[in-house]
């Protein structure tokens, strides 16, 4: 069970960088779908995306996995698929522990692979689905073409990255309208102007997003035919790119 998240609730003395670490595996069910709008429609639809485009004898890999949601989310969408394998890949060692302790809770025919290990490390093969949810923002910039060249190169003809991003947008005026929405959101969820504050302070040096234009340029330039942004809920994005 989800404790309610708490963790910038009061002053504190100086705020560290943001990490995924077991305080943070206490609360974040209740954390990400306070802070983040649209995150369970999302995982909602990602079986119905899985159904269509994973093949039998195939990988299909969750990279930063956290506690498993959007694993549990694909498994669903695969289980009438033959020989296919699922890869959940998290660095967070807390977070890969309680994911499988999540993940064993549900039956299933579809086994998972749980690593805990930098994605950036991850070999990515026969791939038909590869799902990146809220995890290219936090991989450094200068590695995030390279990742989804890598990913793309491991790809079937067909095959599906599935992305989820904040971004930002390349109208000042407009993004400031957006982050203020988003800030509502978090108002309405029940968080203090503190722990808004504070949390963004944590998390600003660890989280740096992209323009959706520029996550469009690095599909195209990767090799990505077909992509698009399939749903926007304010800053945030769940977009689609087919090899």
């Amino acid at each position: 069970m989800s404790q309610h998240d708490t963790i910038f609730s009061k002053p504190l003395p100086s705020v560290s960088d943001f990490c995924f670490d077991q305080q943070v595996v206490e609360v974040f069910p209740d954390m990400i779908n306070r802070s983040v709008p649209g995150y369970s429609s999302i995982l909602q639809t990602l079986p119905q995306l899985v159904r269509r485009y994973a093949k039998n004898n195939t990988h299909l890999y969750d990279l930063g996995c956290s506690l498993g949601a959007a694993t549990l989310a694909m498994r669903k969408g695969c289980e009438h698929l033959d020989n296919c394998n699922m890869i959940a890949v998290d660095n967070s060692e807390p977070m890969i522990e309680r994911a499988g302790l999540h993940l064993g809770g549900f039956k299933s025919q579809v086994p998972v692979e749980l690593r805990c290990e930098d994605i950036n490390e991850t070999r990515i093969e026969n791939a038909s689905v590869v799902v990146l949810n809220f995890t290219l923002q936090f991989v450094p910039p200068e590695k995030r073409e390279t990742m989804i060249q890598h990913i793309y190169d491991g790809m079937t003809d067909g095959g599906v990255l599935l992305i989820a991003e904040k971004f930002r947008h390349t109208d000042d005026t407009m993004n400031d309208v957006l982050i203020d929405l988003h800030h509502d959101f978090k108002r309405a969820n029940g968080y203090s102007e503190l722990e808004i504050s504070q949390k963004r302070a944590a998390i600003e040096n660890v989280m740096k997003v992209d323009t959706l234009e520029a996550h469009e340029q690095r599909f195209q330039k990767v090799g990505f035919e077909h992509h698009t942004v399939w749903f926007q809920c304010f800053n945030f994005a769940a977009m689609l790119a087919v090899k």
